[in-house]
């Protein structure tokens, strides 16, 4: 990648759209949609067209709340086109998170599906808004919600909703003189995406990437695996996270290379994917890799297609990197660091790097971002080997937290720098090590745990006088959440199967603690703080010798 590319994301789709037509753009291996780069852009401009029709404009904002379906990649794509922001949920949200997030994104409309594992969404939106239930489609309107006036189903014909089908009626009367006008008003450095990722105050925010973030990223990861137009790449992390959106759609598609998404991750489709699909590549944490070489079918299955892919989320163990290479015959494999709010790929190793760099490193930082390691609340660098806090600037940073200016001001310093909160160090020969967090989040198989988010919510529970959560080491997800629990007098009962259901019914399934345990009191300082780390040293202590655990069997 010579330089940055002033592209929208839907202007992107339609240049590849013309110069590969008929490479392949998406087959889907659960469903019936299988499309060229012609016909897929041509499907987003039919969505697209209808969502005009609809009344939705330039910047409005629409939630979509679905697995990998083929809607989700469409809906994506023609957002973009007409410059409606697309705002993703995370498919393992709850009733109180989705409520949290269609307020604070004053989203329009929301899109639903059905099937998410043990959420019944159908449900939950006419929990949410029981108004539907009587009022026509379009035509919504709640106290709660105030912008949002538009349900739309992907899969059944609901009261009060639309369902995806209705939409490209919508656009059969619009003009193609308005439909033009509508795409040449989108500038490529306008937020296209809003990404929830939570945070210390225990409040998700509003993560806006624009187009020109998340195009130059996704060109560089692809120019890292050095992906052309006869790869494939199998998709199994969701598009609702900056993993699946960024570095597998926007990847691909800078680079005319085909997806194989999968509506969900299980080793098996995955491995069936790979082999009668002929993938080139796959991307996955450490834990998906893992569960595959475990799997009782590995060997049935036909890995010799496979050249490359992204390993990410969490660190790799050496072993586990070994196996990937010689068993799935991905000598090409790679590794990325980054956040959300980095759109996200800060660092990056490429095809060409050795194994002991892939494995103890997270790469060189990317083209046309600066990084650097400052000494933690400071703009001090530091030299090479010394650990300090990373901080990246460049195209990559995020337009800011939408609606909370002092979140974005706390992140993003007046000099433009992204404060991570991450503690790595720059080797001499310019390769990035991780060593650690100075925020307190808890990484769990590629899924972030924010403590303070659990503990403000367990203290809505009657019997809970305080909670901590700790995180504890683990060998199949790298690390796990130990909640600390002190009872109210009187719950003196209250069991650890009590809290975690309590937990499940209401939150994200990632977020139920995998230890529990109850203690009269917390260890305090003498000016009155609670002293975590002997409370983690405690946590390992419960959870396994030396810190080694008993795997947590979802």
């Amino acid at each position: 990648m010579e330089r940055l590319i002033r592209k929208t994301v839907g202007g992107l789709l339609e240049d590849i759209a013309t110069k590969h037509p008929f490479r392949p753009a998406v087959k889907y291996i659960e469903a019936d949609y299988s499309r060229t780069y012609y016909d897929f852009n041509r499907d987003c401009d039919d969505i697209a067209r209808g969502l005009l029709g609809m009344g939705f404009q330039k910047g409005d904002k629409i939630a979509v709340w679905a697995t990998n379906l083929p809607e989700w990649l469409i809906l994506f794509f023609a957002t973009a086109k007409i410059g409606v922001i697309l705002a993703t949920v995370n498919t393992n949200y709850k009733e109180n998170e989705l409520a949290y997030l269609l307020e604070n994104s004053d989203s329009k409309a929301i899109f639903i599906c059905d099937g998410l594992k043990d959420i019944d969404c159908e449900k939950i939106i006419y929990s949410l808004c029981p108004e539907l239930k009587t009022c026509d489609p379009g035509r919504l309107k709640t106290e709660r919600f105030p912008f949002l006036t538009h349900v739309i189903s992907f899969d059944n014909h609901y009261k009060g909703m639309y369902h995806w089908k209705d939409i490209k009626d919508f656009g059969v009367l619009l003009s193609d003189k308005k439909f033009a006008a509508a795409k040449a008003a989108v500038d490529p450095d306008e937020v296209i995406n809003m990404q929830y990722t939570s945070g210390t105050t225990g409040l998700p925010k509003g993560v806006q990437l624009t187009h020109f973030n998340i195009v130059n990223n996704g060109m560089q990861i692809g120019d890292c695996m050095k992906f052309t137009d006869h790869d494939r790449l199998c998709i199994p992390v969701p598009f609702f996270h900056c993993f699946g959106m960024v570095l597998g759609i926007m990847a691909c598609v800078t680079h005319a290379t085909a997806m194989v998404p999968l509506f969900f991750y299980t080793p098996m489709k995955v491995m069936h994917a790979i082999e009668y699909e002929k993938c080139t590549a796959v991307h996955g944490v450490p834990t998906m890799f893992i569960a595959i070489l475990e799997h009782r079918d590995f060997n049935k299955y036909n890995f010799s297609s496979l050249r490359t892919g992204i390993m990410a989320g969490s660190p790799c163990p050496e072993p586990i990197m070994r196996k990937v290479i010689d068993k799935m015959n991905m000598r090409e494999i790679t590794i990325t660091y980054g956040q959300t709010e980095a759109s996200p790929a800060c660092t990056m190793s490429t095809v060409d790097d050795d194994l002991e760099h892939k494995v103890t490193t997270v790469g060189k930082g990317l083209a046309f971002q600066e990084a650097k390691i400052f000494e933690p609340g400071t703009n001090n660098e530091l030299p090479a080997g010394v650990s300090g806090e990373f901080c990246v600037k460049g195209y990559n940073v995020m337009k800011g937290y939408y609606k909370m200016p002092k979140a974005t001001a706390d992140t993003i310093d007046a000099e433009g720098w992204l404060r991570t909160g991450d503690m790595a160090l720059k080797t001499e020969d310019g390769y990035y090590k991780i060593t650690g967090r100075i925020k307190d989040m808890i990484i769990r198989g590629g899924e972030n745990i924010f403590p303070k988010e659990i503990e403000d919510f367990l203290l809505t529970h009657e019997g809970v006088k305080d909670a901590q959560i700790v995180a504890v080491p683990s060998e199949r997800y790298g690390e796990e959440a130990f909640a600390f629990i002190v009872k109210r007098a009187g719950y003196e009962s209250l069991t650890e199967k009590d809290i975690r259901k309590y937990i499940l019914d209401r939150l994200a399934r990632h977020k139920v603690p995998t230890y529990i345990s109850f203690i009269n009191e917390f260890p305090m300082t003498a000016s009155g703080k609670i002293q975590k780390f002997l409370l983690r040293e405690e946590a390992k202590k419960l959870a396994g010798a030396s810190g080694t655990l008993i795997d947590f069997k979802d």
